[in-house]
């Protein structure tokens, strides 16, 4: 556990690239109209190719290119990303750099923060090209949820499995949730501090729900904020590799389950776990 600091109230952006393409720029863009506020923005990079990252921290004098040594996955660079932010940054915005920003999306953030003193992370209503509601605010999975999500979300979506997890007919409005989506995250730097970040473990995907757990675990609250509002246009890095990020996902899945149920006792339900995970990715590779 990292000692207790003290933060100031300067307000920095975090977002991982690998090879971004042109999204990069319209996330750029877009961001001068979310907020009235000065901005940082650090680009943890991983790799890119395409030289886009460095492009656009040469031509922003708020864009800092930060290299993390390799590909250390979303979570691992975001870290990255935080360590370089000094103790006057006490909020800190973790964002996909394939996202376009809502007008006054982060100052609607920021606002609600000062209504929830506990809140440790803030996610906005996300939107998709299409104009539908992505479910990005949802309970932790449960095993009961989880499986019936596992085995029937993709035969029959709109499942009471699925629907409870994904809260997809839940209310739109303020409220706390087990977890809230990595594509978009305010978090309070003293909060994201004291789990100390993104466990590392996890290449790609579930460490955003493992974040959610843990912040909760500490007592801090994960607030879904619907009156901030993006747009995902999705993800160009990750595009040419759906295998291995379909692997990815549920590699990521039984960590997380793991961890939870740990020691000799939960071992039969692990195994459990894994065959069930390694099931359903083969059939999803089909």
């Amino acid at each position: 556990m990292t000692d207790a600091r003290t933060y100031g109230d300067e307000l920095a952006v975090v977002s991982v690239t690998y090879s971004p393409g042109e999204t990069l720029e319209r996330f750029l863009d877009t961001l001068n109209k979310a907020t009235d506020r000065s901005v940082r923005v650090i680009l943890a990079d991983n790799g890119s190719a395409d030289g886009v990252p460095e492009q656009a921290a040469a031509a922003r004098a708020n864009v800092d290119f930060v290299p993390t040594g390799g590909n250390l996955g979303y979570g691992g660079a975001a870290n990255r990303g935080v360590a370089e932010l000094g103790d006057e940054y006490g909020w800190v915005v973790v964002a996909n750099p394939d996202l376009e920003w809502g007008a006054g999306s982060l100052d609607e953030l920021l606002a609600a923060a000062k209504r929830w003193p506990r809140g440790g992370s803030f996610g906005p209503l996300i939107k998709e090209p299409n104009g539908d509601v992505y479910p990005s605010a949802r309970l932790l999975p449960s095993i009961g949820r989880g499986a019936g999500h596992a085995l029937l979300g993709k035969i029959w979506p709109k499942n009471p499995w699925s629907s409870a997890y994904r809260q997809s007919e839940a209310t739109i409005t303020e409220r706390p949730a087990g977890w809230l989506s990595g594509s978009c995250l305010l978090l309070r730097r003293e909060a994201f501090d004291s789990i100390d970040g993104f466990d590392p473990r996890y290449f790609m995907y579930f460490e955003d729900v493992d974040l959610g757990d843990r912040l909760g675990k500490k007592g801090w609250l994960n607030v879904y904020v619907p009156s901030a509002e993006i747009m995902h246009i999705g993800g160009h890095s990750t595009s040419g590799s759906s295998k291995r990020m379909l692997v990815e996902h549920h590699r990521s899945a039984y960590r997380y389950l793991a961890d939870r149920y740990r020691g000799p006792v939960w071992a039969p339900l692990r195994f459990a776990f894994r065959a069930a995970l390694t099931a359903r990715a083969r059939i999803a590779a089909r």
